[in-house]
């Protein structure tokens, strides 16, 4: 069974870090694009970061987050560093063979495989 584990989620103040990791397990994803999206009370899922041949950044954490991956371990982390309060989501793990820098990857759009996320909450 395929799946994918975020871990790493929890309280932070504003202009702490906090490192996530997905786990992937139930086959290798080396050829898949793997990306982090979030999701804040009351508004819609949006793309955090993508890591295929590149990596890619939503505007609103370029600077501040950076995706990594090792295919040896199949896990992708996402470290993020001087969290605002806006940050403030259910972050989620996501795989799909479609190309890591394509409009309907960044939209989340039809992808292979979800994890069930983790909390990330930036006080203020």
């Amino acid at each position: 069974q395929v799946q994918l584990v975020e871990s790493g989620g929890g309280l932070v103040q504003a202009g702490g870090s906090l490192r996530l990791s997905c786990a992937a397990s139930g086959r290798t994803f080396t050829s898949y694009a793997m990306g982090w999206f979030r999701q804040a009370p009351g508004k819609e899922r949006e793309f955090v970061a993508a890591i295929g041949g590149g990596t890619s950044y939503a505007d609103s954490v370029k600077g501040r987050f950076t995706i990594s991956r090792d295919n040896a371990k199949n896990t992708v982390t996402l470290q993020m560093n001087s969290l605002k309060p806006e940050d403030t989501a259910v972050y989620y793990c996501a795989a799909d063979r479609s190309t890591y820098y394509s409009a309907d990857f960044r939209r989340g759009n039809g992808m292979d495989y979800w994890g069930k996320g983790t909390l990330v909450t930036v006080s203020s």
